[in-house]
């Protein structure tokens, strides 16, 4: 893992195929995740290299924030983005659910500015049922076993990938993942997304209850420049689930701009 420091703190991520020419992918986990959600995306046959995968704060290896859920931690969490993505020279930002919130709040509230974006099982609303903010204060071990029921983060996982996922979350921790799903209750940017200005695809698997394929057709229907994909057979989390066409729907997407770098670009 590499490192760069910013406000204060360390945010820690993965760079891979960092020789290779094709658009640079940075990939942003969601609630009680890490940067090992997008390791299919950052193989090598993944969709686009160079590939980056951060953790954001608290998660993984990243520093911690002493932050109050809400627009405060989102905040927070784009700025690990974005201090990841000038290190990196990202192009392309690609967030799942909590992610794709942080994705969009760089994009309407700070001045970087990249090619393209894709939201994977995310929106523009995140509500939170009240009996999972619930279990997510009182009973932590229920939450989690909550959010691996079927057809929420999988749709049909074998048994070592749940296994994975919800050792990930525990690790993760119950204050931090309360505080990714809090934040994702407050964010609202329905009435500010004709404002999105780049190439967006919305990308979701048909088995997906936290965010429907409605929530990606509504992303579709309001943002300028945007195509939405649905994946069969997934829930969630689909670029574990399905990766191969989770990433040919990313490389479709990807292939379409083409990229070419101009004496102009700044990562400043």
């Amino acid at each position: 893992m590499e490192r760069v420091t910013h406000h204060g703190r360390e945010t820690a991520y993965r760079l891979a195929g960092a020789d290779k020419s094709g658009a640079t992918a940075l990939y942003v986990h969601g609630s009680g995740g890490t940067h090992r959600l997008w390791a299919h995306q950052y193989a090598p046959d993944g969709p686009t290299h160079p590939a980056v995968a951060l953790d954001l704060s608290g998660h993984g290896e990243s520093d911690d924030i002493a932050t109050e859920s809400g627009p405060e931690t989102l905040a927070a969490y784009a700025a690990d983005v974005v201090a990841v993505a000038r290190e990196t020279n990202a192009e392309v930002l690609v967030g799942n659910s909590l992610g794709g919130a942080v994705v969009f709040k760089i994009l309407l509230d700070t001045t970087f500015d990249p090619d393209a974006v894709v939201f994977a099982g995310s929106g523009a609303k995140l509500a939170v049922a009240e009996e999972l903010q619930t279990a997510l204060t009182e009973d932590f071990e229920a939450a989690v076993d909550m959010l691996h029921r079927p057809s929420m983060l999988f749709a049909d996982p074998d048994s070592e990938l749940l296994a994975q996922s919800k050792q990930t979350m525990q690790a993760v921790g119950q204050r931090v993942t309360r505080r990714d799903f809090l934040s994702c209750h407050t964010f609202d940017v329905r009435e500010r997304l004709a404002d999105v200005a780049v190439p967006t695809l919305a990308v979701v698997g048909d088995g997906d209850r936290l965010t429907p394929p409605s929530y990606h057709e509504y992303l579709a229907e309001n943002i300028p420049d945007c195509e939405q994909r649905v994946i069969e057979g997934a829930g969630h989390l689909a670029m574990l689930e399905a990766p191969d066409t989770f990433n040919n729907a990313l490389e479709s997407f990807l292939a379409e701009y083409d990229r070419v770098p101009d004496e102009s670009d700044s990562y400043n």
